[in-house]
């Protein structure tokens, strides 16, 4: 059997407890509207790319019109209350990654929105790494090179941007500082592409953020990635060692990207859009696409979402405790 039937075969298997009763069919009652998918960062950066590729097959396989809109700021925050807002009707989803849902409840007091409460997992798609950085301008073309570079030039200090403050990059920072004996100064920007602005124009000398928002930069030589978190080395840029290699352990549960509606919504909905996104991820040409945006794909099911959102979330509550960080 092919991967590509392997794949499909298991997905559609893992929902066939969701959708007993009804027609693994991808086809969908036309709605009054179209399906929107919810962004919470601006045109142009990686979140925005993925859903741009997604949202071309969705509307195929969904049989309804598909709009992608960004409402970008503080870190997916302002998206998250507008799905929050939204009619459980099945005609908008929210497509993000772990910050949104399971960072910025643990570090700000009151969010506007409850995960648990106001929103419900709908399927995931791909699980990738954050990475380090460093800028074009930097003479470092490896980590080792980075430290003994902020060690000899900046006297052991350094600055390293984030694309949001109180994200999984500052913390980030941090331990590479504690591990490494540096001191690394988060520099917060409003977004990965800022930020990536001032590291093509050597504003800064590294930063730290998902691998997807490097990729093109490190792959035309405008900058080098120099580290990625978690065990294994990524696919798209296989000579970049792991922080696990390097000595930083503690990060296989990795952050991941999903889509979710507003508590209430059908499960007929779910279900429906559960089976059409398990098809669009694993055709080849999507697939390869984002994997080339330096994810990993793997479809997942609304349980199996939710239980990795339950499981990174606790991991990241134990570091955030232990840091000492106090919400805002």
């Amino acid at each position: 059997m092919s991967l590509r039937r392997t794949v499909v075969s298991r997905a559609l298997r893992g929902l066939a407890a969701l959708a007993a009763g009804l027609a693994l069919s991808t086809a969908m009652a036309q709605p009054a509207k179209p399906l929107r998918i919810l962004v919470g960062f601006p045109p142009g950066g990686g979140t925005d790319a993925i859903a741009r590729t997604l949202s071309e097959r969705l509307k195929d396989a969904l049989g309804v019109p598909v709009v992608v809109d960004n409402r970008p700021g503080a870190g997916g925050q302002i998206a998250a209350q507008v799905l929050k807002a939204a009619p459980p009707d099945g005609t908008t989803v929210f497509l993000t990654h772990d910050h949104t849902i399971s960072i910025l409840p643990l570090v700000v007091k009151n969010p506007g929105y409850q995960p648990d409460h106001d929103f419900v997992p709908v399927a995931g798609f791909a699980t990738f790494v954050n990475a380090f950085a460093v800028s074009g301008g930097t003479p470092a073309k490896d980590f080792d090179e980075y430290v003994q570079w902020v060690r000899t030039q900046g006297g052991g200090k350094g600055a390293v941007g984030i694309p949001a403050p109180a994200s999984t990059p500052e913390f980030l920072v941090k331990l590479v500082g504690e591990k490494f004996q540096l001191d690394l100064v988060s520099a917060p920007y409003r977004g990965a592409a800022p930020m990536m602005a001032d590291m093509l124009g050597n504003q800064i000398g590294a930063g730290v953020g998902s691998v997807q928002d490097f990729m093109e930069n490190h792959k035309a030589g405008k900058l080098r990635v120099v580290a990625v978190l978690g065990t294994k080395r990524q696919a798209a840029m296989p000579q970049v060692p792991t922080f696990d290699e390097l000595g930083l352990k503690g990060f296989a549960d990795l952050p991941y990207y999903g889509f979710y509606a507003p508590a209430g919504t059908s499960q007929k909905f779910i279900n429906q859009f559960a089976v059409a996104l398990a098809e669009v991820v694993t055709a080849p040409e999507v697939r390869e696409r984002l994997t080339a945006m330096g994810l990993t794909v793997g479809f997942m099911t609304p349980q199996q979402l939710g239980a990795r959102e339950r499981a990174y979330t606790e991991t990241w509550r134990r570091i955030i405790k232990t840091s000492g960080f106090v919400p805002q």
